[in-house]
């Protein structure tokens, strides 16, 4: 009898215990379960983009830049998707004077000429100061009226391209015509100094000048001869220790070979890609005003 009252009472102890034991499992696992480490983990808020070889670059959303692009850009973007018109000078022609501004902008950039390529000189100098010098009063307008942005000038040269052997000849050895520290281009006495530009010509210190104009393909058209000479001085007259880029477009023509070669200096010729001459002049403020010369 005594052994048939303790059996029951032993199983409802083991029964006891293996439900307390289930209760217990059941509640470290459900905490487990529902607990925050074991959500997925929230998406990164950053961006990945595609590198090289190397692998991928991350950055943060606060990291991008996500101002606006310049008018001056857009206009250029939009300009040149739309035009079947093409820059005068070819990609490999083009790549030289962007290597140098690469470098050198935003800084001061001289065009003497107004064309298809304008827009694009501009937005590379993007920052910087870009003049353009022009002989053609209607052109200028027509391309005031498309491209406001633009900062152009008319100016007027009297020369003729018949006359080109004539003017070399006459300003080569003249004094008057030598890059004197003294001289001030608009009191020149040399027939090939262009005088009455616009006074931010000669007020402002130029990194880059391109000779893309005037027009020069026929003998009663003005040519290239009084801008390269003036670009030569430009450059010149530069503070102390200063460097010029010098471009010269059309150098397969006789006076832009020749007068390139004479007023901006083998010496100073960086390289030549196609038809476009690169010239560094130095600044000759450093030289003997009475012993000075156009090539040092």
């Amino acid at each position: 009898m005594t052994i048939n009252l303790h059996f029951p009472i032993t199983l409802k102890l083991i029964l006891s215990s293996l439900a307390s034991l289930v209760v217990i499992t059941l509640f470290f696992i459900t905490k487990t379960d529902f607990s925050p480490s074991s959500y997925p983990p929230a998406p990164e808020k950053t961006i990945r983009i595609s590198n090289t070889s190397t692998g991928t670059k991350v950055q943060s959303p606060q990291s991008l830049n996500c101002d606006k692009i310049p008018p001056s850009l857009a206009d250029a973007l939009i300009h040149y998707a739309a035009s079947n018109v093409t820059p005068q000078q070819t990609l490999s022609e083009i790549s030289v004077t962007k290597k140098v501004l690469d470098k050198t902008s935003p800084c001061n950039f001289l065009v003497f000429g107004l064309g298809h390529d304008s827009l694009m000189w501009a937005s590379l100098n993007h920052g910087g100061r870009t003049v353009f010098l022009d002989e053609d009063k209607s052109w200028i307008r027509q391309i005031a009226q498309k491209f406001p942005s633009l900062e152009s000038y008319h100016v007027r040269d009297e020369t003729k391209v018949r006359d080109a052997a004539a003017l070399m000849s006459a300003a080569r050895d003249r004094e008057e015509c030598r890059p004197c520290v003294s001289m001030d281009l608009r009191l020149s006495k040399c027939e090939l100094a262009l005088k009455s530009l616009p006074e931010v010509v000669y007020e402002t210190e130029w990194d880059l000048i391109m000779v893309d104009a005037p027009t020069g393909f026929h003998e009663e058209a003005p040519g290239r001869m009084s801008a390269i000479y003036t670009a030569g001085m430009i450059a010149r007259r530069r503070e102390k220790g200063a460097t010029t880029a010098v471009f010269v477009h059309d150098v397969d023509r006789k006076v832009e070979d020749e007068f390139s070669i004479a007023f901006l200096c083998r010496s100073y010729m960086t390289e030549q890609e196609g038809r476009l001459r690169h010239f560094t002049v130095p600044s000759h403020r450093n030289y003997n005003i009475s012993g000075c010369t156009l090539c040092s």
